[in-house]
Formats: structure tokens, sequence, C-alpha cells
């Protein structure tokens, strides 16, 4: 990047929003993923006319901008794999409107999830996708990637809440979408069409959010299936048995044995462990779904169900499921986390083929995964450093992929494609699909500047 485009980035966002230093530069040269590779600079917008005045620069210079949040990815989305300029939407980190009784907030991208969490309980109310990553990923992020978590079963992901966006464009344009109402018919759904779209259509500056009421009581349960497919038959029941959990989630054997070798839980090592919780307004209510949802459990087979009295209880049980993260990265150098979801029915088939992959390419792969609506995550272990071992891991991950659209499932539930699955979007989108969204991008970004190199565009 040349030293005349530098200065203009410091006219345009000031010498305190602006760094080519090289320590910010390998910082920025990757998010949570394994993926790597160094911009030439970055900036700190302060507000949406810096931002589209950057772009506009950018589109006129010819070189890429990766928007970036928290840096949370998991699917390298947030690495500039073609360097260029990070623009770092973190300083843009106001909550602009509280309104209750439209049942809605605004917020900028830069807001911490948490941090809004924290703002909304007062009301009683949330916003409720809930991702793993919710006490440092910020909104924007969450929009970008459609982010999903826990309570994606009853609640849903990140798309299902977005009203209106403020997006800039890469011609330093800035289009508004969507409205403050709970539903709209007019025109194309151009706020959709945002939502997931990982930075390769446009910057977005300010959000628009339909927020929900918060249940106030918890009821939660565990159980501890010997079989594999016991559990993931558990899975398919609860959820075709008129209860809707507001969190189903999942932990494998090989999951569990991590947790015991590096912590003292001293848990069963059984094929599998379902954590299940159900919300409502009354305890009535709650006891009455989460009876249900363990007379189910012991339909299929549980081992040992066991109910939580209390919130410290509950707690206990989740335990495991929140734990999962922090001891797979202790297997090995490396963890590559997956993410992929099959319909409800497909549960329990793609379990085993999980179980059957690891054991034929003699690699760890624990899984853990929201189950109650059918969204996975192998994790494969592996040292990087090793090429024989890593060309077992390309194979699996390959059989892994081609089982999941066997299934008619798709390759990403919630992380997205960024730079893990862009090679092989094929998979799941015939050409016509694919040559629709290269289209869109070119009616958008023609020049291709906006986080060039993901989701195969």
């Amino acid at each position: 990047m040349e030293q005349r485009i530098k200065d203009n980035l410091k006219d345009i966002v000031g010498e305190d929003n602006f760094t080519d230093s090289l320590i910010d530069m390998i910082a920025y040269s990757k998010d949570a993923s394994e993926f790597t590779h160094r911009p030439e600079a970055a900036v700190w917008p302060t507000c949406t006319e810096e931002t589209a005045s950057v772009l506009k620069l950018a589109n006129d210079e010819r070189f890429p901008v990766v928007a970036r949040g928290a840096g949370t990815s998991l699917a390298g989305l947030a690495v500039p794999e073609q360097g260029g300029l990070i623009m770092d939407m973190g300083r843009m980190d106001k909550i602009l409107e509280i309104n209750i009784e439209d049942r809605l907030v605004v917020v900028q991208p830069g807001v911490v999830y948490a941090d809004l969490d924290k703002q909304l309980a007062p009301h009683g109310f949330c916003f409720p996708p809930d991702p793993a990553s919710g006490s440092v990923c910020t909104l924007g992020g969450n929009v970008a990637t459609n982010a999903g978590g826990i309570k994606g079963a009853k609640y849903g992901t990140t798309k299902d809440y977005v009203l209106a966006l403020e997006v800039a464009m890469p011609d330093g344009r800035v289009l508004r979408t969507g409205s403050r109402c709970m539903k709209t018919s007019s025109g194309y759904d151009l706020t959709k069409l945002f939502v997931g779209s990982e930075g390769t259509l446009g910057v977005i500056t300010e959000i628009t959010l339909k927020i929900n009421p918060k249940p106030p009581l918890l009821s939660t349960a565990m159980g501890m299936f010997d079989d594999l497919e016991d559990a993931g038959r558990a899975v398919s029941e609860i959820m075709h048995s008129g209860i809707l959990p507001c969190a189903l989630e999942i932990v494998d054997q090989q999951t569990l044995r991590a947790i015991n070798q590096n912590t003292d839980l001293n848990l069963p090592e059984v094929e599998a462990i379902l954590v299940a919780e159900t919300d409502g307004y009354t305890q009535e209510e709650t006891e009455y779904q989460i009876e249900k949802v363990a007379d189910i459990f012991r339909r299929n087979n549980a081992s040992t169900v066991r109910r939580a009295d209390d919130r410290q209880e509950a707690e206990a049980l989740w335990t495991a499921r929140k734990s999962a993260y922090g001891v797979m990265a202790r297997i090995n150098n490396n963890l590559f986390v997956e993410d992929l979801a099959v319909p409800m029915s497909k549960v329990p088939t793609m379990l085993r083929a999980i179980s059957d992959i690891a054991k034929k390419y003699d690699l760890k792969i624990p899984t853990v995964g929201h189950a109650g609506d059918g969204n996975l995550h192998p994790c494969i272990s592996c040292d990087a450093t090793d090429a024989e071992e890593m060309a077992r891991v390309e194979k699996a991950s390959k059989e892994l992929f081609e089982k999941v659209t066997e299934l008619r499932g798709t390759l990403t539930g919630e992380h997205g494609i960024g730079m893990a699955k862009a090679p092989i979007m094929w998979m799941e989108h015939d050409e016509l699909s694919m040559e629709i969204m290269r289209n869109i991008k070119q009616v958008f970004d023609p020049n291709n500047i906006l986080n060039p190199g993901k989701m195969g565009l």
C-alpha cells in the first residue's frame, strides 16, 4: 500500500484511528481460526461517514477491505486473504436506542453481544441468539455471519431478528434497508441479503434488531447414553414431541474423555450426553416441559437421567458442555472446529458417521453441538506440522461433508463459509446458484474490494 493512500486514510479517520505498525498487523493477521495472512494497514472508523469514505477510497484505488468485529470467527472470515486494509468496527460501539414499546433496539456494529444483553436485562428483554462467544463477539459480526447459539432450536438465529440495516457501499453511498415494523412485504428483502453475507457486499454501520421478552424460569435435565444412536433418536423425538426446549446440546464420548483428562469432573465416559433446558413463565410450565424431555431420554435407553433442583445444580449439569472447547484445544497442537447441520431426522446418522470417519482415519474428532436444530461441531484434533496426519485430516474432512450433502444438510449452520469452506461450496450449491451469487456480488461490489476470497465468490 502506497504511502499516499495511507496518508489519505489518516485524513479520513484521523491519526489515532490508523495503524500500520508491525505488532498490529500481526494481531490482525488472524482470527480464531487456523488461517493467517497479514494486512498492510488498519483503521478504526467512528461513524458511517468515515466508513463510507474509506470504502470509496478503496474502490477508487482498488485495494481490498476486510471489515472486522472481535475476530472470533472459526472459518477465517476476518483474515485478510489478499492483504489490504482491515476495517475494525470496534470503536462504533454505541447502543443508540432501546425501545421496549416497539420491541426493538438500534445499535452500532461494534456493540458486544453481552453488553446489549446487560442493558436489556432490567427491562426483562433479550436478544435471543446467544452465540457461544457472546461475552466478546460484536453484533456486526453476528449479522455478517448470521450467528446462532445454544438457543437456536427454539429462538432461531440472527436473521430472525434483523429488522433494518444501514450499510456503507463500496462506492461511498449509504444504503438503508428494511423498516422498524415487525413485518413488511415491501420490495425485495435486501436486509436478509446482507445477513450472512460475510462482509462481501457492504459494511454494516447500524443495526435495528427485534428483541424478545425473556422468560424468567428455567428447568434443566441431563441424559447419559451408552449408544450414540439412542442419543440421536432422543433428539429427533424431542423436537417433534410438541416440546421446544430452549437448549438441547450434545457432548460425545471423545469430548468426555478429553474433559476427564484435563479436569477433575470425572464424568461417565458414555457414548453421548444430552443436556436440555426448558423455559417459561411459571414453574409448572417449565417443569412439565422438562419432565417430558426426561421421559423421552428414558424411553430412548438413557442409562442415567439427572434433573437439576436449582440454578447451582443446573450449572453443574452444563459444565461438561461449556468446558468442551477449552479441553479439546489441549488434545493436540491444532483444532479445526467444523460446523455442519443436517435435518433433524438425520442427526443419529450423522453422529454415527462422524464416529466412523474418526476411526477410519485414526483421528480424534470430539463432537459437541446444538443438537436441537441439527447443528453439530465435529472438532478435528491434529498436528498441522505432521504432513501424513494432515493428509488424513483432509480426506476425513472431505468425507465428512460428502456425508452432510448426501443427507441434504448444509456446509455451515452458524460459522459461515469464509476461507474454510470456500473450496467446497460446490458440494452444496450447483453452478446456477453460484453464478447468481457471483452476479449479486458483481452488482454490489464490481471491483471485488470487499473481503475477497471468501464464500467461493
